[in-house]
């Protein structure tokens, strides 16, 4: 057992079932997190809706109390910015609503050339998407999504894979029409989003996510920890999230992954244990409406 992961609360964890290949599936990280203590996760998926894998591995799996939570990913095999599949989702148990990831543009401008750890294989082509009009405005049917989020503040809205003006049109219009739980998805790394725009962001509200994975030093375009640390220090760090982003395969354990993180943070950046619980655990259960 990994003391410091005691009451963890991982936002971000790429469990299977999934057409990506993954390390591990809802029921093995449900293990891993009863071994180390978590007091809960999000299964993401960008492929399918998560509510149902985490709701039957909680319900049948030894839980010792870990809470599994799901949600949805607006990507083309949900039918893109649907308000229909959200709808059903949230009526299923879904915690988040996660604008497109695998189906962005800008994600498959920003991997061409290259294959993404955490796509999968499918026969039809993803037809890519983005979701601002000629005048750079939210699409209508976006609008209607964060309306829907908005009204039912229980649910987290995930910015995803979108350009930089992408997500900053989003957190805008989110904020204005009132969702109130809003978790920014790696800024600096896909979205390339500034310190300027993580603090102005943050002062809206939005919680700013620092996530393992792409800080792993086998990762050929690994973020390093000076990013993290000007984050640290211009960042309010009840606006800040940790979570794993873990699960692809090949990247091995979730637990471990975050744990060998949480131990470059303190050795490399000097973050105290009592930040490292701020990050981890009190402000994704003030998202997770677990306080």
């Amino acid at each position: 057992m990994y003391e410091i992961l005691q009451g963890a609360i991982d936002l971000h964890i790429h469990a299977g079932p999934s057409v990506a290949r993954r390390e591990v599936d809802a029921g093995d990280m449900l293990k891993e997190a009863v071994q180390h203590g978590y007091r809960a996760f999000v299964v993401k998926d960008h492929y399918f809706p998560t509510m149902m894998s985490a709701s039957l591995v909680e319900k049948h799996i030894e839980n010792q109390g870990v809470k599994v939570y799901g949600g949805i990913c607006l990507n083309n095999s949900v039918g893109g910015i649907n308000l229909k599949a959200v709808d059903a989702a949230y009526e299923m148990g879904a915690k988040f609503v996660c604008m497109p990831t695998v189906s962005a543009y800008h994600h498959a401008y920003k991997h061409q050339g290259g294959h993404f750890l955490g796509a999968g294989k499918l026969a039809v082509e993803e037809k890519l998407m983005t979701y601002l009009d000629e005048k750079e405005n939210l699409l209508p049917p976006v609008k209607d999504v964060l309306r829907f989020v908005a009204e039912r503040p229980e649910l987290i809205l995930y910015t995803g894979h979108g350009s930089l003006r992408e997500v900053d049109a989003v957190i805008s219009q989110a904020v204005e029409a009132g969702v109130q739980k809003i978790l920014v998805n790696h800024p600096f790394y896909l979205v390339e989003a500034s310190i300027e725009d993580m603090v102005r962001w943050s002062k809206l509200g939005a919680y700013i996510e620092i996530n393992a994975v792409v800080f792993r030093p086998s990762k050929p375009d690994r973020v390093h920890m000076e990013t993290a640390q000007k984050i640290l220090e211009n960042v309010s760090l009840d606006k800040i999230i940790l979570d794993s982003d873990y699960g692809q395969k090949g990247n091995g354990s979730p637990a471990d992954g975050l744990y060998q993180y949480i131990q470059r943070l303190i050795k490399e950046l000097g973050v105290s244990e009592q930040q490292i619980n701020v990050l981890l655990k009190q402000n994704p259960a003030k998202l997770l409406g677990l306080e």
